[in-house]
């Protein structure tokens, strides 16, 4: 029997009713972004995942790890095998440290079956249901301040959608890029946990 998987499904009607499967994260997350730009960008193009649909909340994604914000932002090419030291350069690394622990809609695992969800949902290519999901989970009654899920690129490790709500809760410490001869050992580790050449 032949199974046709297509798009992935809209939140239910009444998903403002349902519980949450909301785990509670006492820990800092890190984030890499453009030296340009503030490390506590809440953005609002709808160019990510978990972005609102009309742009009604930002949000700031994060890592668990410093490996984790690497392969977000430098794994999108599929197939790319190296990242340029002009690239590393341009971008800052942050550590993100909630003053409060943040209540996230965890996604990883079997939270996803506890929602009616599947993996379509946080490593599919198109970002539209994804959307609505984040504005439906943004808006139940019971206020979470983010998602928990798997990065689409090492499903191991755990990134964050950060609700924008929470921006007075969150402190950063900018750590300087991962081309800074103080990471040295850090970015030679993730390199090669991902086979990454460096050019």
């Amino acid at each position: 029997m032949t199974t046709t998987i297509g798009p992935h499904p809209d939140p239910p009607l009444d998903f403002a009713t349902r519980p949450l499967p909301i785990t509670i994260f006492r820990r800092c997350w890190f984030r890499i972004h453009g030296l340009a730009r503030d490390p506590l960008h809440f953005g609002r193009s709808g160019d990510n995942r978990f972005d609102a649909p009309a742009g009604e909340f930002g949000v700031l994604y994060a890592g668990k790890d410093e490996h984790c914000s690497f392969i977000e932002v430098f794994g999108h090419a599929t197939g790319m095998r190296f990242v340029e030291q002009g690239e590393l350069a341009a971008r800052g690394l942050a550590r993100i440290a909630p003053r409060r622990p943040l209540r996230l809609v965890n996604l990883t695992r079997e939270g996803l079956a506890r929602l009616g969800a599947d993996a379509r949902l946080t490593s599919g290519e198109s970002y539209g249901a994804a959307h609505r999901w984040a504005l439906a989970i943004h808006d139940h009654p019971r206020r979470p301040d983010g998602i928990a899920y798997a990065a689409r690129h090492d499903p191991s490790r755990v990134c964050a959608a950060l609700f924008e709500r929470v921006s007075a809760e969150l402190s950063v410490t900018r750590l300087g890029s991962l081309a800074d001869p103080a990471h040295a050992a850090l970015l030679a580790r993730i390199l090669d946990t991902y086979r990454f050449g460096l050019v």
